[in-house]
């Protein structure tokens, strides 16, 4: 049984998060059926309605889009993916929120990074200081399952900042309109 032991930061959760949903739209590697959603486009498209807080509202969207499309292809119990974590940090993740909304301006500068993502997305990870070499090495061994439809992180795993780094860095696995979805074995 393996074990993560470093704690989950929801700062963390939220910026890997928004590299993947950016990642998988549709001029990227087309996999929820967005398109620049958090690029440009959506930025133009919803600070209108959303003038301090558009950055949010694009996430929002970005997330539904990607948590379904996953759920569509993935979605056991007693396992959690980038997307759907254990009840109770989904909750402080939901509590953070209004946070973050506060301190929109402590992200613009991220989200001005993700409109321009280059095609490799564990290089994005990495030059973003979120995927440290030995982790980049681990993500690097994972592998898609027979099916090609998900890449199991092996062992059993409590949320903390290197597994949800994992389950981001899976997503490299995938195809253009082709998701793999990563998990992980939740501990009891």
């Amino acid at each position: 049984m393996t074990k993560s032991t470093n704690k989950l930061d929801l700062d963390h959760l939220l910026k890997l998060r928004l590299i993947v949903a950016r990642y998988g739209e549709g001029e990227n590697a087309g996999w929820w059926g967005t398109k620049d959603i958090l690029g440009k486009y959506g930025a133009l498209a919803l600070s209108r309605g959303f003038p301090k807080t558009h950055l949010f509202a694009q996430a929002r969207i970005a997330f539904a889009a990607a948590t379904h499309r996953c759920n569509e292809i993935f979605n056991p119990p007693g396992c959690m993916t980038l997307w759907n974590m254990p009840a109770s940090i989904e909750d402080q993740f939901d509590e953070r929120w209004q946070h973050w909304l506060e301190h929109v301006d402590d992200w613009r500068s991220f989200f001005k990074r993700l409109e321009d993502i280059p095609g490799n997305l564990l290089m994005f990870m990495k030059g973003e200081d979120l995927l440290p070499p030995a982790l980049l090495e681990q993500a690097e061994k994972l592998r898609r399952s027979l099916e090609s439809k998900t890449v199991p992180i092996p062992g059993v795993h409590s949320p903390s900042n290197d597994i949800v780094t994992l389950l981001a860095a899976g997503f490299a696995k995938g195809e253009p309109g082709k998701p793999a979805i990563p998990y992980a074995r939740v501990e009891e």
